[in-house]
């Protein structure tokens, strides 16, 4: 089949390379509208894919190169997923994202049956959280006879982090900064609600060579989880993982306005606080320390007529040898396998489907750890 990657930047790239050496039997494009950035991925990937420029605004322009391929992968920022759900489906070629916004999510769900009639399938937040973090989640809980908790905790930390955030952008700011400020959505006692992000702080480990990190919540995480399981589930929650320190520290800059929206006048010219801490974070957390992704699922319930607890585990470092981020890697390849999956037959549903309805956990795992992703899962019986 036919494959075609939008967008050539960190995550694009790390897709495009994840289907050349594991999608052989089909045919790869890639399209920008940044022809260095383009130029740039080819050469890594030994020229083997084809080059379309194009600027992806002009909806026309992604029409007419879509419709050449049996599967379109964004890798664009989650503001082009609605549109191109209109063409995928118009055009009648299967698409994939990595999603990041959930009132959009629920915008392609919306098109559910014009996809179904058009005999494609529309499959968002196919990334890391959400996405991975989703699949296991949902696996693991059509492994109990009733199920108490899930929790996921999910991080992207420098190797060697530096004070006073101890932080390293793995992703644009504006998508920190929005996991920050914007509510979390759980499930408590049965119940959806939203919480503040940087509150619920907790600590945990994942060995001794990241020492005692900590955990909070942040907002879209599990995307429209809580809203599927809310009712069967007592407790639902999504934490992002940080060093020791991180939550209080970012916590009273926010306090103190730093992202806030109203106007501050700057050297004869008017911007938002947010607009000139975005631009502080960038200069100041921009690094070039090798990272390390750390991701824990734990579902509890009973199983067997017993209280268990089912872990799906996973410490993935930077790839020295192709020289690809640890956050690249978890989020590229999980859409790649889903993609290769669905070139490969193994996906037939038609409609707008999230991953965590269609994919089962221990399939991706399977794939993943042909990539070295090192996922590990495990129960343990409480009582």
């Amino acid at each position: 089949m036919k494959i075609l990657v939008l967008g050539s930047g960190w995550m694009g790239s790390a897709i495009a390379y994840d289907i050349v050496r594991f999608g052989k039997d089909h045919q790869l494009g890639l399209a920008d509208q940044n022809d260095d950035n383009l130029k740039s991925t080819a050469l890594k990937l030994g020229g083997k894919p084809e080059l379309h420029s194009v600027h992806c605004q002009d909806n026309a322009a992604v029409a007419a190169l879509i419709q050449n391929y049996d599967i379109v992968i964004s890798a664009l920022p989650y503001g082009f997923n609605a549109r191109l759900t209109s063409i995928a489906i118009e055009t009648k070629t299967h698409l994939l994202d990595l999603g990041g916004n959930s009132d959009i999510v629920r915008e392609q769900l919306s098109c559910s049956k014009k996809a179904h009639s058009a005999g494609v399938i529309i499959i968002p937040n196919c990334g890391l959280a959400p996405g991975m973090s989703n699949i296991f989640a949902m696996t693991g809980f059509n492994q109990f006879e009733n199920v108490d908790s899930i929790k996921a905790r999910v991080g992207g930390l420098p190797q060697h982090p530096r004070p006073p955030l101890m932080y390293q952008l793995m992703f644009s700011v504006e998508g920190l900064l929005n996991e920050y400020v914007e509510n979390a959505e759980i499930v408590e006692q049965g119940v959806r609600k939203f919480v503040p992000s940087l509150t619920g702080l907790e600590s945990l480990s994942f060995g001794d060579a990241y020492g005692e990190l900590e955990a909070f919540y942040t907002s879209g995480g599990m995307s429209l989880l809580p809203e599927m399981l809310e009712g069967k589930v007592d407790h639902l929650s999504y934490k992002t993982i940080r060093y020791k320190g991180h939550c209080e520290k970012f916590r009273t800059l926010l306090d103190l306005g730093f992202a806030g929206s109203e106007p501050v006048m700057v050297g004869g010219g008017v911007h938002t606080s947010r607009e000139l801490f975005t631009e502080l974070l960038r200069k100041k957390l921009t690094g070039s320390d090798q990272d390390v992704v750390l991701f824990r699922v734990d579902i509890k319930g009973k199983r067997n007529g017993r209280v268990a607890v089912l872990r799906y585990e996973m410490t993935d470092r930077y790839d020295k040898e192709a020289r690809i981020t640890a956050m690249m890697r978890t989020t590229a390849y999980p859409t790649s396998v889903i993609a290769l999956m669905l070139a490969d037959g193994e996906i037939a549903e038609r409609g707008v489907y999230l991953p965590e309805q269609i994919i089962h956990g221990d399939r991706l795992t399977n794939e993943l750890n042909k990539r070295n992703l090192g996922i590990s899962k495990s129960f343990k019986e409480i009582r």
